[in-house]
């Protein structure tokens, strides 16, 4: 069954939180967030792909990718893993970068608590975006990314449903 997510503003605490339910079990999903050739295949809104250069899961370690347009035109991005509780929760900041991994400014700075949840049905996903200021809230969300996150978690639904991940 397809679900939609559903995304919140929560304009007086500077966050959006984005909630989705998967029709998979948690293991599945934990994977899909935390292995470099499950992220690849999903974590792009089509018809851009994802290319790792760095995965290095752990606190303290990087995610640096970028996000390949259409036209072959990369857009570097910077995930630091502040925090990992196994099959629970992943803390990160980061933003946009360089290809060397050095943070370009081009993106307000943002934290991110990714939570997963078990239900009877499979795994709850919940996210939640932390900006410094409510401009920085307002900037982000008109940017595309709340489509994009969207996109993103149909992807990896798609995914999920495969034999991809066993």
């Amino acid at each position: 069954m397809k679900h939609e997510a559903k995304i919140a503003q929560d304009v007086p605490g500077k966050r959006i939180i984005v909630t989705r339910a998967f029709d998979a079990p948690l293991d599945k999903v934990w994977r899909a967030f935390s292995e470099k050739e499950l992220l690849d295949k999903w974590w792009a809104p089509r018809p851009w792909t994802i290319e790792t250069k760095t995965l290095d899961f752990r606190p303290g370690g990087l995610w640096h990718f970028s996000m390949i347009g259409p036209d072959g035109t990369r857009y570097w991005w910077r995930v630091d893993y502040v925090a990992i509780d196994p099959k629970r929760a992943i803390t990160t900041t980061g933003g946009a970068a360089d290809e060397n991994a050095k943070l370009s400014g081009g993106t307000p700075p943002m934290g991110r608590v990714t939570s997963f949840a078990s239900t009877p049905m499979g795994t709850q996903v919940t996210i939640t975006i932390s900006f410094q200021n409510e401009a920085d809230m307002q900037a982000m969300a008109a940017s595309g990314m709340l489509a994009g996150t969207t996109a993103v978690f149909d992807n990896l639904e798609e995914l999920l449903e495969t034999s991809f991940i066993n």
